[in-house]
Formats: structure tokens, C-alpha cells, sequence
């Protein structure tokens, strides 16, 4: 493939990087107030009290932590920096867990990013 194209290609992989990004944080706040609705409406299980208060501390947490490696990433890609490449391939691999979109994203940013042409890419910057 010609370097152009691979250029198209990078851009578009780490501007699907900082719109998963962006939407995973949304998701962290909307994930984040809805544990703590249903905290409210356990009622007495002190059980089930425990297990969401866990949940909706821990979970957002992590989802804001995948959440910046993929902004991170992706604004490192378009500036065709060599470490932000190591770093959504991570991701990318990460990322396939998350069935369909997760999987879809994650299928094309490796095809991308593991090319030979991407890899002259980023030595050539």
C-alpha cells in the first residue's frame, strides 16, 4: 500500500480512538449514576447495598482509566508519535472484548497498526 493510504488509515483509527474515548467517559458518569440509583433502590438487602457501592466506584474507574488510554492513543496517532502506536495496539486488543463495536474498532485499528507500511510510517517520524 502506498504511505497516503496508511496515512488515511492512521488518521481514521485515532480518530475512532478519541470517539470511543470521549463516549467511554460518558459512559463512566452515566454508569457512575446508575449504580447509585440502584443503590437506593436495594431498600434493606445490606448485601446487594455493598456489592453496587463496589460497583459504582470500581467500574466507572476502570472505564475512565480505558477511557484516556484510548483518548491518549488516538491524539498520539495523529501526531504520528512512535509510542501511541504500541499503545492502541493495547487497546485496540482490549477493546475486542467489547462485542460488536469494541470488536469491530479494535479488528481494524490492529489491521492498521501492524501493517509493515504503518510500521516504516512511524520510523520515517
Amino acid at each position: 500500500m502506498e504511505d497516503s493510504k496508511m496515512k488515511k488509515h492512521v488518521t481514521v483509527v485515532g480518530a475512532i480512538q478519541i470517539g470511543i474515548g470521549i463516549l467511554s467517559l460518558i459512559g463512566a458518569v452515566a454508569t457512575f449514576f446508575a449504580l447509585r440509583f440502584a443503590l437506593g433502590v436495594t431498600g434493606g438487602d445490606e448485601t446487594g447495598q455493598i456489592v453496587i457501592r463496589f460497583l459504582s466506584v470500581s467500574l466507572p474507574i476502570l472505564i475512565v482509566f480505558l477511557a484516556t488510554l484510548s483518548l491518549v492513543g488516538g491524539i498520539g496517532l495523529l501526531a504520528y508519535k512512535s509510542w501511541a502506536r504500541y499503545l492502541v495496539i493495547v487497546v485496540a486488543a482490549l477493546g475486542c472484548l467489547f462485542i460488536p463495536i469494541g470488536t469491530l474498532s479494535g479488528v481494524y485499528a490492529l489491521w492498521v497498526l501492524l501493517q509493515d507500511d504503518t510500521v516504516k510510517l512511524f520510523e520515517q517520524k
